[in-house]
Protein backbone atom coordinates (compact mmCIF):
# COMPACT_ATOMS: atom_id res chain seq x y z
CA UNK A 1 0.00 0.00 0.00
CA UNK A 2 1.43 3.38 -1.04
CA UNK A 3 1.60 6.51 1.03
CA UNK A 4 -1.63 8.50 1.08
CA UNK A 5 -1.23 12.12 0.00
CA UNK A 6 -3.19 14.77 1.86
CA UNK A 7 -6.07 16.27 -0.12
CA UNK A 8 -9.50 17.80 0.38
CA UNK A 9 -11.79 15.50 2.36
CA UNK A 10 -9.11 14.15 4.68
CA UNK A 11 -8.89 14.34 8.45
CA UNK A 12 -5.40 15.47 9.32
CA UNK A 13 -3.54 15.44 12.62
CA UNK A 14 -0.50 17.71 12.88
CA UNK A 15 1.82 19.42 15.28
CA UNK A 16 2.70 23.08 14.86
CA UNK A 17 6.36 23.37 15.87
CA UNK A 18 7.63 26.71 17.15
CA UNK A 19 11.13 28.19 17.29
CA UNK A 20 11.85 26.68 20.70
CA UNK A 21 10.87 23.19 19.49
CA UNK A 22 7.59 23.10 21.40
CA UNK A 23 4.67 21.57 19.52
CA UNK A 24 0.95 22.30 19.54
CA UNK A 25 -1.33 19.43 18.48
CA UNK A 26 -4.11 20.17 15.94
CA UNK A 27 -6.72 17.95 14.30
CA UNK A 28 -9.10 19.02 11.52
CA UNK A 29 -10.75 18.02 8.27
CA UNK A 30 -9.76 19.81 5.06
CA UNK A 31 -12.96 20.82 3.26
CA UNK A 32 -13.98 23.07 0.35
CA UNK A 33 -13.81 26.71 1.43
CA UNK A 34 -17.60 27.10 1.41
CA UNK A 35 -17.88 24.41 4.12
CA UNK A 36 -15.02 25.77 6.24
CA UNK A 37 -15.74 26.33 9.92
CA UNK A 38 -12.51 26.16 11.88
CA UNK A 39 -14.26 26.30 15.25
CA UNK A 40 -15.88 22.98 14.34
CA UNK A 41 -12.65 21.47 12.99
CA UNK A 42 -13.27 22.20 9.30
CA UNK A 43 -10.30 23.89 7.60
CA UNK A 44 -10.85 25.47 4.18
CA UNK A 45 -8.73 24.04 1.38
CA UNK A 46 -7.69 27.53 0.28
CA UNK A 47 -6.13 28.50 3.61
CA UNK A 48 -2.33 28.80 3.83
CA UNK A 49 -2.25 25.93 6.36
CA UNK A 50 -4.22 23.56 4.11
CA UNK A 51 -2.17 24.61 1.07
CA UNK A 52 1.05 23.79 2.95
CA UNK A 53 -0.29 20.29 3.68
CA UNK A 54 -1.72 19.41 0.27
CA UNK A 55 0.16 16.58 -1.42
CA UNK A 56 2.26 15.79 1.65
CA UNK A 57 2.21 12.44 3.50
CA UNK A 58 2.21 11.24 7.10
CA UNK A 59 5.67 11.63 8.61
CA UNK A 60 6.59 14.70 6.56
CA UNK A 61 7.83 17.81 8.34
CA UNK A 62 6.87 20.85 6.28
CA UNK A 63 8.43 24.31 6.64
CA UNK A 64 5.70 26.76 7.69
CA UNK A 65 6.64 30.24 8.82
CA UNK A 66 3.92 32.10 10.71
CA UNK A 67 4.63 34.16 13.81
CA UNK A 68 6.81 31.83 15.93
CA UNK A 69 5.76 28.66 14.06
CA UNK A 70 8.56 27.24 11.91
CA UNK A 71 7.21 23.90 10.71
CA UNK A 72 4.33 21.40 10.62
CA UNK A 73 4.73 17.74 11.55
CA UNK A 74 2.13 15.48 9.93
CA UNK A 75 1.12 12.79 12.42
CA UNK A 76 -1.90 11.16 10.76
CA UNK A 77 -4.16 11.50 7.74
CA UNK A 78 -7.21 9.53 6.69
CA UNK A 79 -10.33 10.03 4.60
CA UNK A 80 -13.05 11.79 6.59
CA UNK A 81 -16.81 11.64 6.44
CA UNK A 82 -17.59 15.18 5.34
CA UNK A 83 -21.16 14.43 4.29
CA UNK A 84 -22.44 15.51 7.70
CA UNK A 85 -20.63 18.84 7.82
CA UNK A 86 -22.77 21.78 8.96
CA UNK A 87 -24.11 24.28 6.46
CA UNK A 88 -21.27 26.67 7.25
CA UNK A 89 -21.93 29.02 4.33
CA UNK A 90 -25.60 29.42 5.30
CA UNK A 91 -24.69 29.92 8.95
CA UNK A 92 -22.06 32.53 8.06
CA UNK A 93 -24.59 34.36 5.87
CA UNK A 94 -27.17 34.36 8.70
CA UNK A 95 -24.57 35.67 11.17
CA UNK A 96 -23.50 38.32 8.65
CA UNK A 97 -27.09 39.47 8.13
CA UNK A 98 -27.65 39.65 11.90
CA UNK A 99 -24.45 41.69 12.38
CA UNK A 100 -25.46 43.99 9.53
CA UNK A 101 -28.91 44.56 11.07
CA UNK A 102 -27.31 45.27 14.46
CA UNK A 103 -24.95 47.77 12.84
CA UNK A 104 -27.81 49.51 11.04
CA UNK A 105 -29.69 49.76 14.32
CA UNK A 106 -26.67 51.24 16.14
CA UNK A 107 -26.13 53.75 13.33
CA UNK A 108 -29.80 54.77 13.37
CA UNK A 109 -29.75 55.13 17.16
CA UNK A 110 -26.59 57.24 17.04
CA UNK A 111 -28.06 59.42 14.30
CA UNK A 112 -31.36 59.82 16.15
CA UNK A 113 -29.57 60.73 19.38
CA UNK A 114 -27.41 63.36 17.69
CA UNK A 115 -29.81 64.91 15.16
CA UNK A 116 -31.88 67.98 15.77
CA UNK A 117 -33.80 69.46 12.86
CA UNK A 118 -36.08 72.40 12.35
CA UNK A 119 -39.12 70.04 12.35
CA UNK A 120 -38.16 68.42 15.62
CA UNK A 121 -35.82 65.83 17.02
CA UNK A 122 -35.64 62.17 16.13
CA UNK A 123 -36.68 59.78 18.84
CA UNK A 124 -33.91 57.21 19.50
CA UNK A 125 -36.38 55.13 21.54
CA UNK A 126 -38.43 54.55 18.37
CA UNK A 127 -35.54 52.49 17.01
CA UNK A 128 -36.31 49.83 19.65
CA UNK A 129 -39.21 48.68 17.46
CA UNK A 130 -36.55 47.23 15.17
CA UNK A 131 -35.84 44.53 17.78
CA UNK A 132 -39.22 42.95 17.12
CA UNK A 133 -38.58 42.90 13.39
CA UNK A 134 -35.06 41.50 13.86
CA UNK A 135 -36.29 38.68 16.12
CA UNK A 136 -38.88 37.70 13.51
CA UNK A 137 -36.23 37.85 10.76
CA UNK A 138 -33.88 35.67 12.86
CA UNK A 139 -36.59 33.06 13.42
CA UNK A 140 -37.28 32.94 9.69
CA UNK A 141 -33.56 32.64 8.91
CA UNK A 142 -33.09 29.83 11.48
CA UNK A 143 -36.06 27.96 10.03
CA UNK A 144 -34.59 28.27 6.52
CA UNK A 145 -31.20 26.90 7.66
CA UNK A 146 -32.88 23.93 9.37
CA UNK A 147 -35.00 23.30 6.28
CA UNK A 148 -31.94 23.39 3.98
CA UNK A 149 -30.07 20.79 6.04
Amino acid sequence: MGLVKIKTGMQVEIELVDQSGSAEHQKFVIVPDKQADYIHGLLGEGTPLAQALMGKVVGDEVPYLLDDIVSLRILAAQPADVSSTPQAAAQREAEYQKALADLEKRNATAFAASFSGKWGDYDPDGVEEWDKDQKLDQKLSDAKIKRDR
